[in-house]
């Protein structure tokens, strides 16, 4: 085979076309949003029309994680599918990297999940991706089995719903199900939500115990059971719980989705005023949702408090609510803010359920709203509930586990003495050598920590085939970071490179230095061997 056709065999194969190479660095290093998705978009529709189902794939991915960093992920179907299939027609584009085989099946999960957190995504979409993971995967499989579970439970079949958390209970551990330790959580989320509090408390046990290893625990477990111990008469356990886990929850913009609870403690505990004061604190955050989902349940439990508040003669109260596009900024009463987010909260509920042909959704919020206050007022741990202004930020013991944060990093910084800025997006920025380096947080839950080097010296454009050989050695030799060449336009190429670490279990500050360590001095090498070029 020759000529054309031999190029894209060869393409087939694995061997990817140097200007997608490039094209895909650039798009890369655009600004997040639309114009980076375009670009990500065109990229894979012209791998696909010159037959290169490497640079299709590539593309594919960073659009999955462009996706994932902006939060849209109602917007992962298309290309997690178009990925789907590529590696079907070409098994050989996973078997030359064996890890991202458990990155497509991770990404698969999102979809799915995405379903279940927005109605924008079509029922039979969504069971299709879930049909093809059990296909893929094994129809009993952990992570199938959870998915079917939440989907159904979803749509209010709450049998179906239960045969499959108990086949989830009984799988095997699967990496790319989600957090080993968060697990037993959401499983207790879901007995808690069939009224099965029991079982709820029974499951939360172990993390509780200390026995998982998880560092969103023990908040999530200790959020999940404020209503289960509420319940069942251990008020002063409750409290306790709802004071310690909102205290973390507050300031995370990862726990959103547990406002909603906090909220509904306040109101059914007979602390509408607590519960005023947490709306007031966290109603910004409801204009930049997680989901659909979390922003209706965040809506109807705030539409309690007000109620309740209301009840208790607290109704000319005033909240201010910040502008948000075309509306502006304004002191609103608890009974204005009240009707606005029940508006809000069963308007999503209708779309839930119009999408799904259930009426499951409206009558859980109306349920929700129908709740009153389970006697006198449960006691609450001395809070004062606001930070204190000098508060510093949480940097865990050298090996306690933690979720990546801004500070973890600028303290390790810090330790090792290093000069650095940080931008108004969180981004470190520093320069060590020939080298100027980025820091940043990326991924849904910024749990990915994603380092970028740039090498100080340029090169004129036309040594473009030299600065592409110059990274393939690089990369064939050498593990971090992964080099590529950058063409600004205007005759100069940039040579950088990626070190992108996921901890999505957490990290250790003494872990994390030693991943910062790696990356400078491998990142200094990278940059001074750029500037030993002729």
């Amino acid at each position: 085979m020759t000529g054309h056709a031999g190029d894209a065999d060869r393409r087939l194969r694995g061997a990817p076309a140097p200007e997608l190479v490039a094209a895909l660095a650039d798009a890369r290093d655009m600004p997040d949003g639309e114009a980076r998705f375009a670009e990500l978009e065109r990229i894979a529709a012209r791998a696909d029309a010159l037959g290169d189902a490497r640079s299709a794939l590539d593309a594919r991915f960073a659009l999955v994680e462009a996706y994932l960093l902006h939060g849209e992920r109602w917007r992962l179907t298309e290309p997690v599918r178009r990925c789907l299939a590529a590696v079907d027609r070409f098994p050989e584009l996973l078997a030359e990297r064996p890890g991202e085989a458990e990155l497509l099946r991770r990404h698969q999960r999102y979809a799915v999940e995405a379903a279940i957190g927005t109605p924008r995504i079509g029922l039979d979409t969504a069971r299709a991706l879930l049909d093809d993971l059990a296909r893929r995967g094994g129809e009993t499989s952990g992570l199938v089995a959870q998915l079917r579970c939440r989907l159904a439970d979803h749509l209010g079949d709450e049998p179906t719903a239960r045969r499959w958390h108990d086949t989830w209970a009984a799988a095997e551990p699967d990496p790319t199900a989600g957090c080993p330790g968060c697990l037993p959580a959401r499983r207790a989320e879901l007995l808690a939500g069939w009224g099965d509090d029991v079982a709820a408390r029974e499951t939360l046990r172990p993390v509780l115990d200390g026995a998982v290893d998880c560092t969103d625990q023990p908040e999530r477990a200790l959020a999940v059971g404020l209503l289960p111990w509420l319940r069942a008469g251990e008020t002063e356990r409750a409290g306790q719980a709802h004071v310690r886990a909102y205290r973390r929850h507050r300031r995370e913009r990862t726990a959103f989705g547990y406002l909603a609870v906090h909220l509904r403690f306040c109101a059914l505990a007979g602390h509408p005023g607590r519960g005023l004061d947490v709306l007031a604190e966290q109603l910004p955050r409801l204009d930049h949702p997680y989901d659909d989902l979390t922003a209706m349940e965040f809506a109807a439990a705030g539409a309690l408090v007000c109620a309740l508040a209301a009840e208790a003669g607290l109704g000319g109260r005033r909240i201010h609510r910040p502008a948000h596009g075309s509306r502006p900024a304004a002191e609103v009463d608890v009974d204005t803010l009240g009707t606005d987010l029940l508006t809000l909260a069963t308007g999503l509920a209708g779309s839930f359920d119009a999408r799904n042909g259930t009426g499951h959704q409206s009558g859980r919020i109306a349920s929700w709203l129908a709740e009153r206050p389970v006697g006198t007022p449960v006691p609450l741990p001395d809070d004062d509930g606001e930070p204190a202004e000098d508060d510093a930020p949480f940097v865990p013991a050298a090996d306690e586990l933690a979720p990546l944060s801004l500070s973890m990093i600028t303290s390790v910084l810090d330790g090792r003495g290093d000069v650095y800025a940080v931008d108004a997006g969180g981004v470190v920025v520093g320069r060590w050598n020939e080298a100027v380096i980025q820091f940043r947080q990326v991924g849904t839950r910024g749990e990915i920590l994603h380092a970028r080097v740039v090498a100080a010296r340029r090169l004129p454009s036309a040594r473009l085939t030299e600065a592409y050989a110059f990274c393939n050695a690089w990369n064939h030799d050498r593990l971090l970071p992964k080099a590529y060449v950058h063409d600004l336009g205007g005759g100069e190429l940039v040579l950088a490179g990626d070190v992108t670490t996921d901890l999505e279990h957490g990290v250790a500050p003494a872990q994390l230095g030693v991943l910062v360590d790696a990356t400078v001095a491998t990142g200094v090498a990278y940059a001074e061997a750029v500037a030993a070029l002729p």
